[in-house]
């Protein structure tokens, strides 16, 4: 599987022919991710107390904070290796037009818009069953594709 991902790493043309992952894997996903989102938002938290004398913590700074560490997070996952470890779980990838990570600015506008599509009422999330795209998917010309169904072509060079 190390040897895959190496591959599709290096050849971005082959992931751009991958199919869609489906609604259900990439919920699934987001499921996983949550478990992982909310330790972290914990351990944000957990920093914050000394500085309020214990007291707890709230406000819109504090909303915004959080707001701001959970960007952080997607963002750095996507850019570094474009997937999460819930995507990873499930064989799902996040790329741009060109088979690659997404940038920071990229994944950043993906969320702003998918905060956007939950306000409402998940309606964009709801698209992708009628098309192979998401709300954010199509504004931040990004898409989710499945990795599993990728196959490993073998490099013509090396025909004996």
């Amino acid at each position: 599987m190390m040897n895959l991902m190496k591959y599709l790493k290096m050849n971005p043309k082959i992931l751009l022919n991958a199919p869609s992952a489906s609604l259900i894997k990439q919920l699934v996903a987001m499921l996983y991710d949550s478990l992982l989102i909310a330790s972290v938002l914990f351990l944000a938290t957990a920093i914050l107390l000394p500085f309020n004398e214990g007291n707890a913590i709230s406000g819109p700074a504090y909303t915004l904070y959080l707001v701001l560490i959970i960007f952080i997070f997607y963002s750095w996952f996507w850019n570094k290796s474009g997937q999460t470890l819930g995507m990873k779980v499930w064989k799902i990838k996040i790329i741009n037009d060109f088979g690659l990570n997404p940038t920071w600015a990229v994944s950043f506008l993906r969320l702003f818009f998918a905060v956007i599509s939950i306000l409402f009422f998940g309606l964009g999330y709801l698209w992708r069953l009628f098309r192979p795209y998401t709300w954010h998917d199509h504004f931040s010309q990004t898409r989710i594709i499945d990795i599993s169904k990728v196959q490993k072509k073998q490099p013509e060079s090396q025909s004996e």
